[in-house]
């Protein structure tokens, strides 16, 4: 395989990750494994939380989709497609985990109105602390906040969710 085929199934893979990441996070996080991420709806005791089990699971996928295509030598594909899911992981955290929730602090204030959408857009999903009525699960893309700030109210409405105490994240912010 070309090195700029691998390139674009790399690229691929990291648009399929979001696809992948958006349902895992609606209706697995959401569902039956918010025993695990119900820590990340709520304000963080100590360094780790439950929630982070799913960074791990994300990495292990990686550590054997690169195990298969380079030690077993089943091709490059598998090497590719790794990378591709080692990027999203990387992008993941470097969003979600630095730039949103600020675990590692690098002082970096978002600014375009891209990195401004995607930030509000995670911080309208934190305004619901139950498994019901979220809005926004993806973490590269997500609809303009005022079709978020619509649906969250409706969801609110819905499903009575509970919405955090003004002392946690708010719509505002």
């Amino acid at each position: 395989m070309s090195i700029w085929t691998g390139i674009l199934l790399a690229l691929a893979t990291i648009i399929v990750m979001e696809g992948i990441a958006w349902s895992g996070h609606r209706w697995l996080m959401h569902g039956p494994l918010w025993c695990l991420h119900k820590s990340h709806h709520e304000p963080r005791t100590g360094r780790f939380e439950k929630n982070d089990w799913f960074g791990v699971m994300g990495a292990a996928a990686a550590i054997a989709l690169f195990y298969v295509g380079v030690t077993l030598g089943k091709g490059d594909s598998f090497t590719w497609v790794a990378i591709g899911v080692t990027i999203y992981g990387a992008i993941y955290f470097g969003f979600h985990d630095i730039i949103v929730h600020r675990r590692v602090n690098t002082g970096y204030v978002p600014r375009s109105a891209y990195m401004k959408r995607i930030v509000q857009a995670h911080r309208l999903h934190h305004v619901v602390e139950s498994r019901q009525g979220a809005v926004s699960f993806g973490f590269i893309y997500a609809p303009p906040v005022s079709v978020l700030k619509r649906q969250l109210a409706e969801n609110l409405v819905e499903n009575g969710a509970c919405r955090r105490s003004s002392h946690h994240v708010s719509v505002a912010e």
